[in-house]
């Protein structure tokens, strides 16, 4: 049965009812060579000139809900180390079910329990924690371990750093878990692009050989989170998944790609002994659709948890830019749209300098406590110059989380969260292109068996 109608007293809509596996309901709204037909024809053939485009929607729509019913599907298990406010287990999706998640900050653990509940949450100092903590067996292991110690705002104190060396009290655990055959199928590791360089690549090539050294093979690629959202945000993944299983060539490459291994992977690669070399695997993964928005797009017009900056703020800021900078704000002026800018305090020469971008990207968001200043924002509307500091849920869209993601009520504690975090959809993709294919393999494997 079709009715014709109109949408908003524009071009007629067919909608009907397009049998299947499950009746589904179809609109397709008519195109001039549909309107074109039905004239020459009449109307009582409409319904024929439009069948072609009601079964492609119906396959559409099928397609579609297949789609969402592989995301849901159970990809696997896991644990989450210095799990932060959960924002691996936002990428990872439905899909997978988190069997323990830990961190030791007590505000970040407040904000996981509050998105995802605390039923699997420890907090604790993960060196405290044993095999008996780690319920049942995780197909995959998930750890974003301390960067601070691997990056500037850390002076590179590196893995022996108090923080970074957090690594190696996670590292005991995996070692217990493969005495007790118990060991992931998968472990995946985030950090800093710097984790690259640090010391020297020491850093890099310790956390190798460590994978090597309990059956591993293993690659890394660097994602940077602007593919995704309107920040600047490059990290290493280091994905080791059982040597015993037969990946796929889809998943691996012959050599390296420029868009997931820049030079800096190229030299870390180089720079590692032959043993983990052999153990190395390049991994492809597709490119990422293109970004569909930009920074002025998730900018919010009655931003809460922050205030305005005075005029007298807003000058001191541009008092603050070079020549260059200032330019960049005069010419957002003369553009005569709305232009919103991001801005950095660096230290330039022995002088405070405010800089400036209006590329619609966000710089990287950095914690509070990092040693790095928290982003302002400026938005220029002609002769209209405005500033503040960039908004909790403002920063939370910068990294990928839904409006409905719950953040803390003090600023800080909301931004470290999230200048703490991973950028979701970057999650999603490497789980989808590289961890999730190789499970697959895993479990067909067994199956053959």
């Amino acid at each position: 049965m079709m009715k014709k109608r109109k949408l908003g007293g524009g071009r007629p809509t067919l909608t009907g009812e397009v049998g299947g596996g499950e009746s589904m309901r179809v609109s397709v709204r008519l195109t001039d060579t549909h309107i074109t037909t039905a004239k020459l024809l009449g109307d009582g053939r409409l319904s024929e000139g439009v069948r072609t485009a009601l079964e492609l929607a119906k396959a559409t729509v099928g397609a579609k809900a297949a789609g969402r019913e592989r995301e849901t599907q159970l990809k696997g298990t896991y644990y989450e180390f210095f799990a932060g406010g959960g924002m691996a287990r936002a990428g990872l999706g439905s899909g997978w079910t988190c069997l323990l998640a830990n961190d030791i900050c007590e505000k970040k653990a407040a904000a996981y329990a509050e998105n995802w509940g605390k039923d699997h949450l420890k907090v604790s100092d993960v060196y405290k924690l044993t095999v008996a903590d780690l319920p049942s067996q995780a197909d995959m292991v998930w750890a974003s371990f301390p960067c601070q110690d691997l990056s500037l705002a850390g002076n590179y104190a590196g893995l022996k750093g108090e923080r970074s060396g957090a690594f190696w009290g996670f590292w005991k655990l995996i070692k217990a878990l493969a005495k007790e055959h118990r060991k992931p199928s998968v472990i995946a590791l985030e950090n800093v692009f710097g984790a690259l360089t640090s010391h020297g690549g020491k850093d890099f090539e310790a956390i190798a050989k460590a994978l090597v050294s309990e059956g591993y093979a293993f690659g890394a690629v660097v994602v940077d989170g602007v593919h995704f959202v309107p920040q600047s945000r490059p990290r290493l993944f280091i994905v080791a998944f059982d040597a015993d299983i037969p990946v796929s060539t889809g998943v691996l490459a012959d050599g390296p790609t420029a868009k997931w291994h820049p030079a800096a992977i190229m030299r870390a690669y180089a720079g590692l002994p032959r043993k983990s070399k052999d153990a190395w695997r390049w991994f492809s993964m597709p490119e990422p659709r293109q970004r569909m928005k930009t920074l002025a797009d998730l900018i919010e017009q009655a931003p809460t948890g922050i205030q305005w900056h005075s005029e007298a703020e807003t000058e001191r800021l541009l008092g603050m830019m070079s020549l260059i900078n200032r330019q960049k704000v005069i010419a957002a002026q003369a553009s005569r749209r709305l232009s919103v800018g991001t801005i950095y305090r660096r230290t330039r020469e022995g002088v405070q300098r405010a800089e400036i971008r209006f590329d619609g990207i966000s710089g990287c968001l950095r914690t509070p406590g990092g040693g790095s200043s928290r982003q302002t924002i400026m938005i220029v509307d002609g002769p209209s110059i405005r500033s503040r500091l960039l908004s909790p849920r403002e920063a939370a869209r910068l990294m990928g989380l839904p409006d409905t993601y719950k953040l803390p009520v003090r600023y800080n504690d909301a931004y470290m969260l999230a200048g703490d975090g991973l950028v979701v959809p970057a999650v999603r993709h490497v789980a989808r292109h590289v961890i999730e294919p190789i499970l697959d393999a895993r479990r067909a494997l067994k199956k053959a068996a």
